[in-house]
């Protein structure tokens, strides 16, 4: 299957929920050395209020696995980069997420 890709970098299979399509164009736009963001599946949560957060969880073959929270759902992103996860939790926070 092949995945649509919005300026190249961010995959797109699945919507992305409210405001985080947003922090990942400002994330890939100041970051050269991520390579791409594909966005999973999206799920209804209880928790997820207020400003955006994201949590990065664990190491990937390719980069890092993260849950962004935001509107009532969380959603996985899958990051393809060399960086590492402080470096990672920072640029999400200059984009303008909450890292938790």
């Amino acid at each position: 299957m092949r995945l649509r890709t919005s300026k190249d970098r961010l995959k797109i299979e699945h919507s992305i929920i409210d405001g985080v399509r947003g922090i990942l164009e400002e994330l890939l736009a100041a970051n050269p050395a991520i390579r791409s963001v594909i966005p999973g599946v999206i799920r209804p949560v209880r928790d997820a209020r207020g400003k955006i957060k994201v949590r990065i969880t664990v190491p990937t073959q390719n980069g890092w696995k993260a849950i962004a929270l935001s509107a009532g759902a969380r959603q996985e992103l899958f990051i393809s980069t060399d960086i590492g996860k402080e470096d990672l939790e920072k640029a999400l926070k200059e984009a303008g997420a909450e890292v938790q």
